[in-house]
């Protein structure tokens, strides 16, 4: 079956990159009264995981006075989420994970300004059974010094996602009727749509507790090369399937087979 892939969008759905959110230490939160300044402020962002996936959390590079060696960066998984890895490759650190997956932390070995440039990437697992649009709390980033004395705090924003939807009908590669039928799997209970190649909708459904759904157009399709995807929406959080090439209608003369001549 041929299908248009956007391998490459499902691949940064699923990683969910994000800038870590940090305050100075100390700093007032949001629920103690205003923030701090601009210029107290690093990074902050979010991230979206989709049920059993993986997630890279990274944080920023930290401005204001550099930290020597062994200075720390460790981030405390939110509830109900694993850390799994502290891929970072770069000379100068050294990342380790907890052995129950609660937390893990980057150590400054010989950087000559821990801290100071890139980014400090952190895997998060979120597990299969947590329920699309909900956000996981507790996720907290702290940097202290080799004494460990905290220099700065913040957190981040987990999401979990929704994973993408999975659109098996109509088959791809052949001639297909004005309305052809539209069916794959979703996450059960999603509002399916699946749309065309303008964006206009073709039809709609919801996911059963089995994860089915089906649909038919209710409004002839034009005649023609096609591309039908489908849209998945629970809980205020969405994803999208790959797109599968349809043809409408009979064959063009282009594409039909040419008839054999016989000899005179």
């Amino acid at each position: 079956m041929n299908r248009s892939s956007k391998t490459a969008a499902a691949v940064l759905t699923a990683a969910g990159l994000l800038a870590g959110g940090w305050l100075r230490a100390g700093a007032a939160s949001a629920a103690d009264g205003p923030g701090p300044s601009a210029g107290d402020r690093v990074l902050w962002g979010a991230v979206t995981i989709p049920p059993g996936r993986d997630g890279i959390v990274e944080a920023g590079g930290l401005p204001g006075p550099a930290l020597g060696a062994d200075s720390t960066l460790t981030l405390t998984a939110p509830d109900g989420a694993r850390v799994t890895g502290a891929p970072l490759s770069a000379a100068g650190y050294r990342g380790a994970v907890a052995a129950d997956g609660r937390s893990a932390a980057y150590t400054a070995t010989s950087a000559e300004q821990p801290w100071r440039t890139g980014t400090f990437p952190f895997v998060l697992a979120v597990p299969v059974d947590a329920e699309p649009g909900t956000r996981l709390n507790g996720c907290v980033l702290r940097l202290a010094d080799a004494r460990g004395v905290a220099r700065a705090t913040g957190g981040c924003q987990v999401t979990v996602g929704l994973p993408s939807p999975v659109l098996s009908r109509p088959e791809s590669g052949v001639p297909l009727g004005a309305r052809p039928a539209a069916a794959g799997t979703a996450h059960p209970g999603a509002r399916i749509t699946v749309s065309d190649q303008d964006g206009n909708e073709v039809c709609t459904d919801t996911a059963g507790p089995d994860g089915l759904w089906s649909c038919a157009p209710v409004r002839d399709l034009p005649d023609g090369p096609n591309r039908l995807q489908a849209k998945a929406t629970l809980n205020g959080v969405s994803a999208t399937s790959e797109q599968i090439r349809i043809s409408v209608g009979s064959p063009t003369p282009e594409s039909a087979p040419a008839l054999a001549v016989p000899p005179r």
